[in-house]
């Protein structure tokens, strides 16, 4: 199973920078997706900061929120989010050379505690410490 980011699940549904690279994996992908129930509120929250932002408008992020939606129901395996997970996240963050913010600690502690194979993900500062606790990291 790979653990996928919200980074990775904004790309793949709005227009963004590395969107076309994203479509490209997930349309060639064959392994299990998951996320933990976190992403929905990570990905809602981005919508509404597109929104904000001038990004998206609330029609683009409806459509945004539909494909979202059917993702989630199709191809994305969500993980509840234990309490042990939010501590571990918690001491991933105390890391001062991590740089993890806290929802990406809370994601690499959710893959960690799946025994995700890998993490996919668009954040390097992720990826770096995916790679420091011994989680491969599919390049996009």
């Amino acid at each position: 199973m790979l653990y996928v980011d919200t980074s990775v699940l904004v790309a793949l549904c709005t227009h963004e920078a590395k969107t076309a690279d994203v479509l490209q994996w997930y349309a060639a992908c064959t392994e299990e997706l998951a996320c933990a129930a976190w992403g929905v509120t990570e990905f809602a929250s981005a919508l509404g900061i597109k929104q904000r932002t001038g990004q998206l408008t609330a029609s683009q992020a409806k459509s945004a929120w539909v494909q979202f939606q059917r993702i989630c129901a199709s191809d994305l395996q969500l993980l509840p989010v234990e309490a042990k997970c939010f501590h571990q996240a918690a001491m991933m963050t105390m890391d001062a050379a991590a740089a993890l913010r806290a929802g990406d600690a809370l994601h690499l502690a959710c893959a960690l505690e799946a025994s995700a194979r890998g993490m996919v993900t668009l954040d390097a500062v992720l990826a770096k410490n995916a790679k420091r606790f011994k989680l491969k990291t599919v390049a996009i």
